[in-house]
């Protein structure tokens, strides 16, 4: 299946985007496809043997007056924005002159000169409303251009009628209407680019340039020509140019625009500095692991894009109200006049000034731009602090979260796991002796601890032997052959397993260390325990705030960790966790969430995106967090770039925001045209006043979206 995001120009109204997104789905091999009126984007899913790009674009065009834009157009919005403005004020020009006469009385000629210049503005200026109306009316379709353009040529034709029969003239109406509406679109244009300013900041961090070396010799090559295993030179206060490892020198990285924190953070040979990321002081020579298109900026870039096209389930509600919009307006538009008309005898000038009035205060656009404008201010938010928002579903579901699960190793400890205590049971082994046994079975482990094992021999200088016929044991340890002796490194439930007899001595070690918050492990043979191990991770320095503050939102935090119950007991008192599920098998931490789930409550789990992908895909919402690994970018629905616990309570607090401002659009969009269609269908609203209102209402669901950046 093929993922894309196109940018499509001639939208104008969420009836637009409904239209099209039909269009699309009608096509073989279509998975999906969801159309963002705010963004004028598309993001697609389809088999690529069936779909075909010319395929797309003939779906699109074949809805209406819609097209898709090349890669090298998409970026437009500053120009539109200022041809959006150039077309507003030359409507004005030639609308003014028809506004100062209404307060003077002018002589005949000037109908004349009203006629041409109403006909400059309804015809000409306002062109794209007519076009957009036929458009769709060869469609048997109709959208705000529809609206737009029947109000404005009812007004400019009656009047020409008027003119001959000596009746009053709507020529200024006309034009008034549709400079209102185009001061309206240039400032909804302006505020949603505003509200997409996030995802052309990220665009922009990328480099252009970088510095390669060649036979020890440096040139300034274009970052789309580099390959993996070039090599570059990095001076200080130079941005990274893509994702690469360090292979000399050592220095400093501004991480801000990866991970949202502006704390440096110290780089030596052979650590990965990734794209767009800054380097302090130190000159570097780097080595390119991923070329242009694979950066972890890019891949974020894409996420968000990915997010911000998505559509919330709530949004499903709106395209359906938005499908039936229009054509309920022009009936009650048509409703309107026959009443006035036909019932109350009020004549037809009165009946169609009523009837335009109703046409021009309907606002299809401020319903299409309540959810999107959200998702997007609220993901791009998210981007800039370092949380990644997959999909705007997950935005959804995070406000209502009851529940966060915290994996301990990696998200409530650092994943540094040190040995802190080696008490040895056999009297004639030494602590030496035990510590190479167990570190020639790590040596061939990939569970966490293995690290703290790993890092001790290098301390110590171990000669570390070749451990035969390993074997992990899931839940338990680890066991294998050492100079043809069986060795064991586990658990009491793996010492028991093998029915090796446990002594008082050791038994109460063991306690000792579980009870002060360390993992203690059992190093035994065939025979007899030979040494009791102690591993600690320390616990991140946000952890307990981040515990705090759900809490304080009353949200129940649990914590789930394979260790010893009396070892997870001393650290969830120490960071204030009351409920915790202990001495858990890796796959079995899905099923504690279900567990959770079968009480009816809403449950986020969250994890460090390498082990813990069934409980992430499990839980109602799943938080990775991978520091910006490549793994947590595919785990889970939610990425936290920083491996920060308080980033969970920043991912539900946006959250929060971002469906409450979402609320108030919507309640916002559905008022406003509850109440405004039926004063003007009374005649309590001229036209050019429910032209105003029409033009201020969707800016106004867009202004109330970009509150989301502020104060968060």
């Amino acid at each position: 299946m093929k993922k894309e995001n196109l940018s499509i120009s001639g939208m104008h109204c969420a009836s637009c985007a409904v239209s099209i997104e039909r269009s699309l789905q009608k096509q073989p091999g279509m998975k999906s496809a969801s159309v963002n009126y705010a963004l004028a984007q598309a993001y697609l899913e389809y088999d690529e043997k069936q779909v075909k790009d010319e395929d797309v674009a003939k779906a699109v065009e074949s809805a209406g007056d819609y097209k898709v834009m090349i890669a090298d157009a998409k970026d437009k919005t500053k120009n539109n924005t200022k041809k959006s403005f150039q077309k507003f004020v030359w409507s004005l020009i030639f609308t003014l002159p028809m506004l100062v006469a209404m307060f003077f009385d002018m002589a005949m000629w000037f109908t004349w000169v009203s006629l041409v210049l109403s006909f400059v503005v309804v015809f000409v200026i306002g062109f794209q409303f007519h076009r957009g109306m036929l458009s769709q009316l060869r469609h048997f379709q109709a959208n705000m251009d529809t609206l737009v353009s029947v109000g404005t040529l009812s007004a400019f034709f009656y009047s020409v009628y008027a003119m001959f029969i000596d009746g009053h003239l709507y020529f200024e109406t006309a034009a008034v209407i549709v400079t209102l509406i185009l001061l309206g679109k240039y400032l909804e244009i302006k505020s949603k680019g505003r509200a997409s300013e996030a995802i052309k900041k990220l665009f922009a961090l990328g480099v252009k340039k970088a510095r390669l070396l060649e036979n020890n010799k440096e040139k300034e090559v274009a970052v789309e020509d580099l390959q993996v295993g070039d090599i570059l030179l990095v001076k200080a206060g130079e941005k990274i140019p893509l994702d690469a490892k360090i292979i000399e020198g050592s220095t400093s990285i501004d991480e801000s625009m990866l991970t949202g924190e502006s704390v440096a953070v110290e780089k030596n040979i052979g650590d990965q500095v990734f794209a767009a990321t800054i380097n302090g002081t130190g000159v570097i020579k780097i080595q390119v692991t991923k070329i242009a298109s694979e950066t972890m900026l890019s891949k974020i870039i894409k996420l968000v894009e990915q997010a911000q096209s998505s559509k919330a389930p709530m949004q499903k509600l709106v395209d359906k109200v938005s499908s039936i919009f229009v054509p309920s307006v022009i009936v009650i538009a048509l409703v309107t006049f026959a009443i006035w008309y036909f019932a109350l005898g009020y004549g037809f000038e009165a009946s169609i000034i009523n009837a335009v009035a109703v046409l021009v205060i309907a606002c299809p656009c401020a319903l299409g731009l309540a959810t999107p404008t959200a998702i997007m201010v609220g993901s791009g938010k998210g981007a800039e602090k370092g949380i990644l928002i997959k999909d705007s579903e997950s935005l959804e579901i995070a406000h209502k979260i009851q529940v966060v699960m915290f994996d301990k190793t990696g998200t409530l400890t650092q994943g540094k796991p040190e040995i802190t205590n080696i008490h040895i049971i056999q009297n004639n082994l030494e602590k030496k002796e035990a510590m190479i046994l167990a570190c020639a079975l790590e040596k061939q482990s990939e569970h966490s601890l293995a690290l703290a094992f790993a890092k001790f021999a290098t301390e110590k200088s171990l000669t570390i032997p070749e451990a035969k016929k390993v074997q992990t044991v899931k839940g338990r340890g680890i066991k294998g052959v050492i100079n043809n002796q069986e060795i064991f490194l586990g658990n009491t439930k793996f010492v028991a397993e093998e029915k090796i007899k446990i002594n008082k001595d050791a038994e109460e070690i063991f306690e000792n260390y579980a009870e002060k918050g360390k993992t203690p492990i059992y190093l035994f043979d065939k025979n007899e325990i030979l040494a009791v191990i102690a591993v600690a991770d320390i616990l991140r320095g946000t952890a307990k705030e981040a515990v705090q503050k759900l809490q304080d939102k009353n949200i129940e935090v649990y914590m789930i960790t394979g260790d010893h119950r009396k070892t997870a007991q001393a650290i969830a008192k120490e960071l204030g966790i009351n409920k915790f599920v202990a001495e858990v098998l890796p796959q079995n931490k899905a099923e504690e969430v279900k567990k959770l789930q079968a009480q009816n409550k809403v449950v986020a789990f969250v994890g460090d995106g390498i082990n813990d992908a069934p409980a992430l895909a499990q839980a109602d919402l799943g938080l990775a967090m991978g520091g910006g690994s490549d793994i947590a970018l595919e785990t889970g629905n939610i990425v936290l770039t920083n491996s920060n616990p308080v980033k969970v309570y920043e991912a539900i607090t946006l959250s929060k925001k971002t469906f409450a401002t979402i609320k108030q659009n919507l309640f916002f969009a559905f008022f406003y045209n509850v109440v405004a269609i039926p004063l003007a269908a009374l005649g309590l609203l001229n036209p050019m006043i429910a032209a105003l209102a029409m033009s201020l209402s969707s800016v106004s669901v867009v202004v109330n979206s970009l509150r989301i950046r502020v104060g968060h």
